[in-house]
């Protein structure tokens, strides 16, 4: 992922030579994206705006009906995601040529191209001759030919139009006619489930489902799957195609994998209902995700994520390892409002990396802490990134009672992180940054009205306004909030943050709508249920088993997946078996939605430690275990739940205080031990009790807080007399020369 580098700048504006950041809420361009000039461009930028507008229009004033929203949702994304994200990347001079493995194609490109138009435009051809009649034809009924045949020419043309972008020779400023075909067949696809909505939600996934049903169920599963491959990788592809190839090959499978099978045109017609591809995962998408993004998009425009930045600077840059803690801080707001681990880390990532290793972090460690602070930006109230929204969908649960829960577990993590950043420091001897290079807090303190957005979406939440009416309230008060800065919104700055929010939203409607797939199938197969019994074997066992069990399943579905998709598996799959164990459905949604959350900078596979590994120069295996190392209580927050339901503020306030204080001992001695340092260095023997003493805080039972408490008052006694205290040696190995920023 190639991302625009974050300007930064000493200025007279706050004090001399203080650093400035600026753009560091810019998103970030990557390697095939297109950016369009002339009148593409600004054909481009109206379709974007009217994407972001139907959506607002639609959720505030006049509401489309549940399939017809969805169904223009997925197909308005596809539209705009294949005209902006080419099939591969682009060179650094702006060319796109096929990869190695596709090159055989390229001599075949043109009349792969031309049989891609003449198949497609017939197929859409049928669609709206289909549609004259019945607007313009005084109702006339379509002939049977228009729906009978129409299917196999859209299919082949999507098929042949993949592989046509695969070898065209595009260049970054234009827009490519392969991928202008896809998106015309995607909206082709919506055309058609539009014009049969009423009878379509009677028959699809059975066996009285129309083969124009499953022609348009297939092109559409096609397409979505491509796009999620340009814009996620092939990792979340490669796992929706296993579990689409498993609907067919459960018949011959063993044990608890083992299903009657299902005829090809009623699997793909089942996909193509609110079970599948328009269900929870898209529902949410439409709704929150989209008004959050342009939400973002609305705070981004007004400059506020610089400002967050540089108050993060202004209030940790002189503490010892001064910029790892601004990461901390940084990265936490920007990341609630991000969505994306990865995409945070190279957002606030390609600032605070570089400043890291300048003060002294090795470069494994400078990415590892970007890596895990911006993995925790997804669990920070009070938007969480994406995945908070479907758990709503999901459990029924009022969005305010999860904001509520999350506090307590997203404060105990990021303290964590500080915790491991700051011994660290200690342990390595480094200092922070000087004031002189750092703003002044009185200076931001005379802003501190930019908060105001966040503050009124609590707020409104709160008061019992919906997340939709709230969302759009915060966003209007981001317009009027900015005309008290340089940075004031007129109408072409608000137009331009509704087409970066139709741009932003691409990956996310991708993967919902690729998890959607995996949610049909794991639906249409009943696995999800035979997990859950599974997992009830299991606890018979050991309940504590379980759960780890369950740890391991969530953490491995979420591999190499964004946040939302890996929660959204994971939550069919784990969650419904953790409910039959007799754990509380609020308990279960967030244990499982944690771990999906730390899949990220879990290894082997470690989106968010891979996309630091690629701004620090660090090994990305060293920097994926080191990021797991300073995450460590993410791993162990959820097993709290488990033993603690009052860390979800799910108990009298006293006890709530109890297990907070407790836990937040025990969160810094794990941190202790996982560093080595307590009050000095610490050898591996002392390193185990302690680690031990923080294990024994995590049941949230006074005589265990007891125990841990009683070790860690003696060692720290011992440690205070005993211990060396000198800092470690530097290690110049994995060390550069100090950058400058």
């Amino acid at each position: 992922m190639n991302a625009k580098s974050n300007a930064v700048r000493n200025t007279e504006g706050t004090q001399a030579g203080a650093l400035v950041v600026e753009g560091v809420d810019q998103e970030p361009v990557v390697a095939n994206q297109r950016e369009f000039s002339g009148w593409q461009g600004w054909l481009f930028f109206i379709l974007c705006i009217l994407f972001t507008s139907i959506h607002l229009y639609s959720l505030n004033i006049s509401p489309i009906e549940t399939w017809a929203f969805r169904i223009l949702h997925i197909g308005g994304a596809l539209l705009i995601g294949f005209i902006v994200m080419a099939a591969f990347n682009f060179d650094d001079e702006g060319s796109s040529a096929a990869p190695g493995w596709v090159g055989w194609l390229k001599p075949a490109s043109a009349v792969i191209t031309i049989a891609a138009i003449a198949t497609g435009a017939y197929a859409l051809g049928c669609i709206a001759y289909a549609y004259i009649l019945r607007d313009f034809g005084g109702g006339t009924p379509a002939p049977d030919w228009t729906f009978s045949t129409f299917g196999p020419p859209m299919f082949v043309s999507a098929l042949l139009a993949i592989l046509a972008s695969w070898t065209f020779q595009g260049q970054r400023n234009r827009m490519a006619w392969p991928d202008i075909l896809l998106g015309l067949l995607a909206m082709g696809v919506a055309a058609y489930l539009l014009f049969h909505l009423q009878g379509l939600r009677m028959r699809a996934g059975t066996s009285f489902a129309l083969i124009g049903d499953f022609w348009a169920a297939m092109t559409g599963v096609l397409l979505i799957l491509e796009l999620t491959r340009r814009v996620a990788g092939l990792a979340l592809v490669a796992i929706a195609g296993i579990f689409v190839l498993y609907a067919f090959g459960g018949p011959f499978l063993p044990g608890i994998l083992e299903h009657r099978g299902y005829s090809i045109q009623r699997f793909f017609t089942y996909l193509y209902t609110d079970s599948g591809i328009l269900g929870p995962t898209i529902a949410v998408s439409s709704t929150y995700i989209i008004l959050f993004i342009t939400f973002a998009a609305f705070l981004q425009a007004s400059k506020v994520g610089d400002y967050f930045v540089n108050f993060a600077f202004a209030v940790a840059g002189r503490t010892r390892g001064g910029p790892a803690k601004v990461a901390v801080f940084a990265s936490g707001l920007m990341g609630m409002i991000n969505g994306t681990s990865a995409g945070n880390v190279v957002a606030t990532g390609s600032l605070t990396i570089p400043l890291m290793k300048r003060v002294g972090y090795p470069r494994t460690s400078a990415g590892a802490i970007e890596a895990a602070a911006s993995t925790g930006g997804q669990i920070m109230p009070p938007i969480m990134g994406a995945g908070a929204f479907i758990m709503v969908e999901i459990t029924g649960i009022p969005y305010t009672e999860i904001v509520v829960a999350a506090l307590i577990p997203a404060i105990l993590y990021f303290l964590s992180i500080f915790f491991m950043v700051d011994l660290e420091a200690t342990k390595l001897g480094m200092r922070g940054m000087k004031g002189s290079e750092l703003p002044r807090v009185a200076d931001l303190a005379k802003q501190i009205f930019l908060f105001l957005p966040i503050v009124i979406l609590i707020g409104a939440l709160f008061m019992g306004y919906s997340v939709i009416r709230a969302g759009t309230l915060a966003m209007v008060s981001a317009v009027i909030v900015s005309w008290l800065t340089p940075y004031r919104m007129g109408p072409s700055k608000i137009l331009d943050a509704l087409d970066r929010a139709a741009k932003m939203s691409i990956q996310i409607i991708a993967v919902c709508a690729c998890a959607g797939i995996i949610v049909g199938v794991i639906s249409m197969t009943g696995i999800g249920q035979r997990f859950s019994s599974m997992l009830l074997g299991v606890a018979e066992a050991s309940q504590l088993l379980a759960m780890f069990f369950a740890m391991c399943i969530s953490i491995l579905l979420g591999m190499g997946m964004p946040t939302t998709a890996a929660y959204a598996v994971a939550a069919s799959v784990v969650a419904p078996g953790l409910i039959q164990l007799g754990v509380q459905p609020l308990v279960a949604h967030f244990f499982v939605f944690y771990f999906a959350v730390v899949s990220a900078i879990t290894p082997p596979v470690a989106l968010a430690s891979y996309a630091a590994s690629a701004i620090s120069g660090a090994d990305p295996l060293r920097t994926s275990i080191a990021s797991f190392k300073i995450g460590l209580a993410a791993f162990v927050v959820p097993f709290m739940f488990f033993y603690s339901p009052a860390i979800l503020m799910d108990a009298e306030w006293p006890k709530i205080i109890q297990v907070f204080i407790t836990a937040t001992i025990g969160i810094y001695l794990l941190a202790a031990a996982v560093q080595g340092w307590f009050f000095g260095r610490m050898n591996v023997i002392f390193r185990i009790i302690l680690l031990a003493a923080s294990i024994s805080l995590i049941q949230g039972h006074w005589l265990s807080d007891l125990a841990g408490i009683g070790v860690a008052v003696a060692m720290a006694f011992w440690q205070s007399r005993v211990a060396i205290k000198e800092p470690l040696p530097k290690d110049d190995a994995d060390r550069e020369l100090p950058d400058t920023a």
